[in-house]
């Protein structure tokens, strides 16, 4: 019979290792123990303001009111290999305003600390993807940590609306049935600890 392998030591080990999606409890147990996410909200906002704040199998995130939004004035080239900073224009305020078929940069209000044990995904919220605004976020990983850039899509042919310190997307945490060889911060990468709205890194 062959022999099992030798179980690596891992630290940030999960509270209970289930393999499954996290529910409201949980996710304020693993904000409390691990920081997870910073500011927490432990009930869901929503009078009168798009809603944020933790519901019942997820966490719904804010931005802030700095944006940068996509101008093609200057006719740069998109390529994620070599970002033209040029190709944005910062904006500062409670209400930023998406040009038609054009996109803005944001960032989270809340900063995460994901567990060894925890990856994230976020999805955009019913009342933006209803008005034809798209949001994409991609996964937070295992070991990651910063606040997150959000890429704002309106794919309608009018201007479009933005509420700054209103919720934005829901993110859905899972919890892994075991812990990986290798975590985002093992791994150095490039995108870890970032702090403000951060432009295409290779």
């Amino acid at each position: 019979m062959a022999e099992a392998p030798a179980k690596s030591v891992h630290t940030m080990e999960p509270i209970r290792s289930t393999g499954r999606l996290l529910v409201d409890w949980e996710i304020r147990e693993y904000a409390k123990k691990y920081r997870m996410l910073e500011p927490f909200e432990e009930s869901l906002k929503r009078d009168g303001v798009i809603s944020y704040g933790l519901s019942s199998m997820g966490y719904d995130i804010r931005l802030t009111d700095e944006f940068k939004i996509f101008t093609n004035v200057r006719q740069a080239v998109v390529d994620p290999k070599q970002f033209n900073p040029d190709s944005f224009v910062d904006f500062k305020g409670p209400i930023c305003v998406i040009p038609p078929n054009s996109f803005a940069l944001a960032r989270s209000i809340e900063y995460f600390r994901l567990p060894r044990s925890v990856l994230g995904i976020c999805l955009g919220k019913s009342s933006y993807a209803r008005c034809g605004i798209v949001v994409n976020i991609t996964p937070l990983e295992p070991g990651w940590e910063g606040y997150l850039t959000i890429e704002i899509s309106n794919t309608t042919p009018l201007p479009a609306r933005i509420y700054s310190f209103e919720g934005i997307a829901q993110v859905l945490f899972f919890e892994a049935g075991s812990l990986p060889e290798i975590s985002y911060a093992d791994r150095k990468g490039k995108y870890q600890g970032q702090t403000g709205i951060t432009l295409p890194k290779v």
